[in-house]
């Protein structure tokens, strides 16, 4: 595995414990969540940006973006009980389609 992939995994997985400790703080009003989201964001950031060292913008962003997305939506079904029915699914998963064609076929990817 190419070191940006790992790099790009943290990003992801840093933004979406980021994004699920927004729902915790109750608009920053409780302190360890708050202090999550701050972290959370900054190593997210930090990762990103390695990232782009060696890896096109458009993709890392389209990938980090559409998996936080995907993971996020689970975290909100699976943790939050949020609602979900079959038109979000299938838009979800079209989001996901689209970020693994993008890695997979486009020529944007720079591979």
């Amino acid at each position: 595995m190419q070191l940006h992939w790992l790099f790009l995994a943290c990003a992801i997985i840093s933004e979406v414990f980021a994004s699920s400790m927004l729902k915790l703080s109750d608009g920053f009003s409780k302190p360890l969540p708050t202090v999550g989201i701050v972290v959370g964001f900054i190593i997210s950031f930090y990762c990103l940006s390695i990232t782009l060292k060696t890896m096109p913008l458009g993709t890392a962003y389209a990938v980090w973006a559409g998996s936080g997305l995907v993971l996020t939506s689970a975290v909100s079904i699976i943790f939050f009980g949020q609602k979900t029915d079959l038109i979000g699914i299938i838009s979800i998963g079209l989001i996901l389609l689209g970020v693994v064609l993008l890695n997979t076929m486009s020529q944007m990817s720079g591979h």
